[in-house]
């Protein structure tokens, strides 16, 4: 009689483990490099679709997220001339300015690819490969681990924890979290995309960071990512990188896709 009932409880105890356990959902950087693209655009650039559209293309194209971590970043700047992007936001111009100034650039724009921390011009051809490549043979300097705990209509509960694997990487280094979503579209009623229906993917909708290692070499926080109103949690998901903040260079990046089932 006791060991049936030990056995019934040990079912019960699964049982009911077993939807906590599916619930979760969680990622790891490998030891190689992921390679961060941050695309920044706009729905009042005329000239920013075909960046739009490429950066949808990667995983197709055998960028997976293994190797690469696509965000796009809508900026603000160029809402004054007739269309203002639902997707834009000032903190995204504000870290394009700083981005370039790390690396003294003279100038910012849009589209504008940053790939690990440095303006690359050349993203529609060839050298984006070969560079990707390049970047991704390389021992990761950092590591990043992601687990939603939750996910729902509005918001997205989440663990990140992150460690630099170098000493003279822990003063300046910092973790950044964003909250992205695929499958979003726009009809543009005017400005210079006027008449035109613009897809999107990757696209950065809520954005927590820096945040700092002090002297420590790891930090681990819980962070709740509020989604809005009209986020399809289905299409969406969460994306970390580690950052040099003194020089810009991306020590680790990691892309956790949907959960929602």
């Amino acid at each position: 009689m006791r060991l049936e009932m030990r056995l019934l409880c040990v079912a019960l105890s699964a049982a009911f483990a077993m939807p906590a356990a599916a619930a979760q959902c969680s990622a790891k950087s490998g030891e190689r490099t992921a390679v961060l693209v941050e695309l920044y655009t706009s729905e009042g650039c005329d000239s920013c679709p075909p960046a739009d559209k490429w950066l949808s293309s990667l995983q197709s194209k055998g960028f997976t997220p293994d190797k690469v971590v696509p965000l796009s970043l809508h900026v603000d700047y160029w809402d004054y001339i007739g269309w203002k992007d639902p997707y834009a936001k000032r903190v995204f111009a504000t870290r394009q300015r700083r981005m370039a100034e790390l690396k003294r650039a003279k100038m910012i724009y849009t589209p504008q690819v940053v790939l690990q921390g440095q303006e690359f011009r050349h993203w529609d051809s060839r050298e984006f490969g070969s560079t990707v490549e390049k970047l991704h043979g390389q021992p990761a300097r950092a590591r990043i681990s992601l687990a939603v705990n939750a996910m729902s209509k509005t918001s997205v509960d989440v663990t990140i924890g992150a460690e630099v694997l170098g000493q003279q990487d822990r003063k300046d280094a910092a973790v950044y979290l964003a909250a992205f979503e695929n499958k979003l579209s726009s009809q543009v009623s005017a400005g210079e995309n006027r008449g035109r229906t613009l897809p999107h993917d990757y696209v950065v909708r809520e954005w927590i960071g820096p945040i700092e290692f002090g002297t420590a070499s790891r930090v681990e926080e819980k962070r709740v990512l509020p989604l809005l109103p009209n986020a399809n949690v289905q299409h969406s998901g969460v994306a970390a990188f580690v950052q040099n903040r003194s020089t810009g260079d991306v020590l680790q990046a990691l892309m956790l896709p949907s959960c929602a089932g």
